[in-house]
């Protein structure tokens, strides 16, 4: 503290200054407890933010005004000691609860021993009426939409909602881009709810799981005899979803032979079954899905440019939970409900070292590696509180390095294809920082991805 400083607090005194400080911020809640975790100052934000009066919480025991209504996100200051930035939701004077961000310091004597500390709860938006009295039923905040089991606070994935309801209104063919984990099939899935077809069946097959030889009989079924072991009819995918909708997952590993046959299908409605003479009429709405860019696909002669052209009418784009990191906080509310329900374990609060490094994770994996470690947590972890020990140890863990390719090395020399296919995992697939990972350019990174099929 430098000397003016010290001169000017000496002037004014220290419980002016810190007075004044806590009343210029008029949208948080400024409050101090003592070592017993009593209130000692209440600042007129917190009678705003609150709607406890000063004469209501002076004096009293800080539960008895500050009544976290978000269990599942946790506090305890003397124990964590200092907090950061943590989301909570708090019940006000009048019932209702309001999103706030909290921040706080504790403070200790030379034994250790909890002398009091000085908090901070930042409103995130504006107070609203209880719908549910049950901590692990808490609404969602109000700038938080759930849709078709989906959750996001990104106006990127909100914006990929309404257009899920606009091509609801219609049979048009989709694609949809997106990582892995990143929750296409629950786009897709969502697509079917808000159409006419809702009624009617939803299939969904994997198209990188099938072998060609299976590929064909699996989508277009076949008739007995029409191969060793075909010993009756079987419908195929494009049937079995007759009037529905069919999701083509990973349509982009489609060999092209096949890829031709689900050209024609598209474009005549119509099936023929392996084995069959005769073309039967198909009614379906196609979904594909896709981690891969198909137009350099295209360019590298692996996927039709037609068939690219008839699927990608009506194309939505996930982004990856990296690109959205206001949902992370969001799933995490969403998925410890889901899992408090189905039990044993139930989980009423999340140590802030442990929200910390969840919400600093790139989530290459995204919302499943999300959802993934949280069932890891609820498994290996047995208390009310989610600890950072209970987190799979990737989560937090500083990044690993990869070491940049040798140059002039050869493809056996520096193992340049798992090089450049490790240095794309751990970037989420980022050309770019993956590049920059192996200490090459842009453009020759992109070269060698292609060199290798990568």
């Amino acid at each position: 503290m430098s000397e003016s400083l010290a001169s000017l607090l000496e002037t004014i005194g220290p419980k002016t200054a810190y007075r004044s400080l806590a009343d210029l911020l008029p949208d948080a809640a400024v409050f101090a407890v003592d070592g017993e975790r009593n209130i000692v100052h209440w600042s007129d934000g917190a009678e705003r933010v609150l709607g406890f009066t000063r004469e209501e919480a002076l004096g009293r025991l800080c539960l008895s005004s500050i009544r976290c209504r978000t269990c599942t996100l946790g506090c305890g200051l003397a124990r964590h000691r200092e907090i950061e930035a943590l989301p909570l939701d708090h019940y006000r004077a009048d019932e209702r609860w309001i999103p706030t961000k909290k921040y706080a310091k504790a403070f200790f004597d030379e034994a250790g021993g909890f002398l009091g500390g000085i908090e901070v709860l930042i409103a995130t938006g504006a107070p609203r009426e209880e719908e549910s009295a049950r901590p692990d039923r808490a609404p969602l905040p109000p700038d938080v939409e759930e849709f078709h089991g989906l959750v996001a606070r990104s106006d990127a994935m909100k914006q990929a909602f309404q257009t899920i309801r606009n091509v609801g209104e219609t049979d048009a063919t989709v694609l949809v881009r997106g990582e892995s984990g990143s929750g296409k099939e629950l786009v897709a899935r969502a697509i079917h709810e808000e159409s006419h077809r809702a009624a009617g069946p939803f299939v969904a097959v994997n198209c990188a799981a099938l072998t060609p030889s299976l590929l064909e009989s699996e989508l277009f079924g076949h008739v007995r005899g029409a191969f060793t072991g075909a010993v009756k009819d079987r419908k195929g995918l494009f049937e079995q979803a007759n009037g529905g909708t069919l999701f083509l997952d990973e349509v982009a590993e489609l060999p092209l032979e096949m890829q031709s046959k689900l050209l024609r299908v598209l474009e005549e409605r119509v099936v023929t079954p392996v084995g069959a003479s005769r073309e039967r009429p198909v009614d379906v709405r196609v979904v594909a899905a896709t981690h891969r860019a198909l137009e350099r696909e295209v360019e590298a002669g692996r996927f039709r440019e037609d068939l690219m052209y008839r699927l990608r009418v009506v194309p939505i784009v996930v982004p990856p939970l990296r690109e959205r990191p206001g949902d992370v906080d969001v799933l995490l509310r969403f998925f410890l409900r889901r899992f408090n329900e189905t039990g044993p374990r139930r989980v009423e609060s999340i140590a802030p070292e442990t929200m910390r490094a969840l919400l600093g994770h790139r989530w290459p994996g995204n919302v499943r590696e999300l959802r993934n470690a949280l069932e890891y947590a609820f498994a290996v972890g047995r208390g009310e509180e989610l600890l950072r020990t209970e987190l799979p140890p990737e989560i937090g863990a500083p990044s690993p390095t990869v070491a940049p390719i040798p140059a002039g090395a050869s493809d056996d020399e520096g193992g340049e294809r798992e090089r450049l296919r490790e240095a794309l995992q751990l970037e989420g697939g980022r050309v770019g920082d993956a590049a920059k990972r192996l200490g090459m350019s842009r453009a020759t990174f992109w070269r060698k991805r292609r060199r290798h099929g990568l």
